[in-house]
């Protein structure tokens, strides 16, 4: 089975290192690449984690006046390659969607996990998730329950 290539953006590494669940982006996708800023804001090296460059220095200028610099090169990067990005922030998730670019949240990368059995139970996951800052309104996790069928 081929995995598909993905660019995470910062919230999501930070999110999924908190309640130690790093090990399903590779797991899940190949290759996972970072540009140089999301790789900054998260400060961690990883053997599978690529740091890649977006060439487009324009689209990232002008993306940066919409959303954070961070998700401004995950977006453009994930353009460049048609790739799907991991995005959690609203604005920045509407902005990808308009371009064309296909987006997954933390949320749905831990629906995934269970799916594909990676995990054995999404609920006290996405309570790990909440319990370590991360918002989650009470209709993304119902519907992410649903889809993991818990």
């Amino acid at each position: 089975m081929s995995l598909e290539p993905i660019v995470p953006d910062s919230s999501c590494l930070i999110s999924l290192e908190r309640i130690d669940q790093l090990h399903v982006l590779p797991a899940l996708y190949e290759p996972v690449a970072s540009p140089p800023e999301v790789h900054r804001e998260f400060g961690i090296s990883l053997p599978w984690l690529k740091v890649e460059s977006p060439s487009d220095k324009t689209l990232v200028a002008a993306l940066g006046l919409l959303v954070d610099e961070g998700e401004a090169e995950a977006i453009a990067l994930a353009c460049e390659r048609a790739w799907r990005v991991v995005l959690d922030d609203r604005r920045a998730r509407s902005v990808a969607a308009r371009m064309g670019v296909r987006v997954i949240g933390t949320v749905g990368i831990l629906v995934r996990a269970k799916q594909s059995g990676l995990a054995a139970s999404l609920k006290p996951l996405l309570d790990n998730l909440e319990s370590s800052g991360f918002h989650l309104s009470d209709a993304l996790k119902r519907e992410a329950l649903r889809l993991a069928g818990e």
